[in-house]
């Protein structure tokens, strides 16, 4: 079992509140990037560096990716593909990604996507993390955490 990150675009917080949650229990934790990433050196988290590109981060997570693995991504697309191959994908808001939830989120996010095209105006994008999302976000993890021992 193995925590992935898609550490891109993962709030410096949220790696943070990782650090400390793999430390304690030694559950593998990897960050996956296309440039380089602080870790804390500890023998279980590691940190893997792909070529710049489109989702050159993201392919590199679905293939080594396993069953019952968890994902950290914001990215709907990767969260479908991760689900798909019967992992787990957790926003950094603490919102997990599910067979259930995961069809109507790429929908969304596909119609964004060609309002943005189609010249609408945005609203500028999410709000920054506040410390409910934290404290989802670490609840989260912490079930997954209990699971996994």
């Amino acid at each position: 079992m193995t925590i992935w990150v898609d550490a891109d675009a993962c709030p410096g917080v949220i790696r943070e509140i990782l650090f400390k949650a793999s430390q304690r229990t030694k559950i593998p934790l990897t960050l996956v990037a296309n440039h380089a990433q602080q870790t804390p050196r500890v023998p279980w988290i590691t940190f893997v560096q792909v070529a710049s590109g489109f989702d050159v981060a993201d392919d590199e997570i679905v293939k080594r990716v396993q069953a019952g693995d968890l994902v950290i991504t914001g990215d709907i697309p990767l969260a479908a593909e991760v689900i798909e191959k019967k992992a787990l994908a957790l926003n950094p808001r603490g919102e997990l990604y599910t067979e259930e939830n995961i069809k109507q989120r790429l929908n969304m996010r596909d119609f964004m996507d060609s309002m943005r095209s189609s010249g609408v105006p945005q609203s500028g994008g999410p709000p920054p993390l506040n410390a409910k999302d934290r404290q989802a976000f670490a609840n989260q993890l912490d079930r997954y955490l209990a699971k996994a021992q």
